[in-house]
């Protein structure tokens, strides 16, 4: 087994996913460079866990497990770490497909030692079959997506985005897994930046690290209808500011906060500019991207006041738990699960 071979973690939660999830593993199978295994987590749905285990029975390199720890994302991805066999472990969304080569550009980032994380870009899959005219594509992180203001080709950043993801093995033995508080919980308030809070945990561990985002390593999410509206644009930025207070928290407002500066000092105000300069020019939507840019800021500020706040009277915490390691699946069992 190589350090290279690549374990793949879906963690999954609905069964009113389902041919997503089925979509999902499909593409890992299709790779140009084969996955060592896929691993299904199930997030505490005793019917999902059932009904993956008897659809994945005869499937060979696809396993169903059921998330060790509590409920939520972060807890998920723990439990597939803990489980994956590879020397790399990347995570792909539930509700995602991942271009036929999407494995093979994480795997070549890997050819020098030092990287520790690889990336890829995110793409949307509108449920209307096109972006909302209002909808800027300055803020497709609201819906999961690589958003517009991050560099392009191979370059190193300070975090990955979880939907779409990989790290060495060595990585976690390094930081500790995902902290769990911060990250989502099923269907619950749309938190996030527990991948943001292990990078920095593990450019920490490890100064020598580089994590890298290559948009060659390309996956299609999907993007349901009830969040092509600005009350899920708003409910998304006003919890990624709660999040981003708990992060800020942890590891200091200037590490914490280091990539956003510059997204709201030069990203927003030119995606403001090209919004009102759209609109003078008749140009559907102008007005709302441009409009709907400033109320994010402003909510996603909102929300970071009063995490902070809560914060510092300790009313919201997250913590980070290392990472146990599953014995490898006897002969009879691993027959059975594949």
């Amino acid at each position: 087994m190589s350090e290279h071979d690549i374990s793949v973690v879906v963690c999954v939660y609905t069964e009113d996913r389902w041919e997503d999830i089925l979509a999902a593993v499909s593409s890992v199978a299709a790779q140009s460079l084969p996955a060592l295994e896929t691993l299904l987590v199930v997030d505490h749905n005793a019917a999902l866990l059932e009904r993956l285990t008897r659809e994945y029975k005869e499937t060979d390199g696809v396993r169903v497990l059921a998330n060790a720890g509590p409920r939520g994302l972060s807890a998920g991805r723990n439990t597939g770490i803990g489980a994956a066999r590879g020397g790399i472990i990347a995570f792909l969304d539930d509700d995602a497909v991942a271009e036929r080569d999407w494995l093979r550009y994480f795997a070549s980032g890997y050819d020098d030692p030092l990287v520790m994380a690889v990336g890829g870009r995110t793409v949307p899959i509108w449920a209307s079959g096109r972006r909302p005219a209002w909808f800027p594509e300055e803020f497709d992180w609201v819906v999961g997506c690589t958003y517009r203001g991050l560099p392009p080709g191979r370059v190193q950043v300070r975090n990955v985005l979880g939907g779409n993801a990989s790290f060495r093995r060595t990585a976690f033995d390094a930081a500790g897994g995902f902290a769990t508080g911060i990250g989502r919980d099923g269907d619950k308030r749309p938190l996030g930046c527990e991948e943001t809070e292990l990078c920095i945990r593990l450019t920490r561990a490890r100064p020598d690290a580089i994590l890298l985002i290559d948009d060659r390593a390309v996956i299609h999410h999907r993007v349901p209808e009830a969040r092509e509206h600005f009350a899920y644009f708003r409910t998304r930025a006003y919890a990624e500011g709660l999040s981003k207070a708990l992060v800020a928290r942890s590891v200091g407002a200037d590490k914490g906060l280091e990539s956003e500066r510059r997204y709201t000092t030069r990203v927003l105000p030119a995606g403001v500019a090209r919004g009102l300069r759209d609109a003078v020019l008749a140009r559907p939507g102008g007005a709302g991207r441009a409009g709907a840019i400033v109320a994010g800021v402003l909510t996603a500020a909102g929300g970071y006041a009063l995490g902070s706040i809560r914060a510092r009277r300790g009313g919201a915490t997250f913590s980070v738990v290392e990472i146990e390691v599953a014995p490898p699946p006897a002969a009879d069992d691993e027959e059975a699960a594949a």
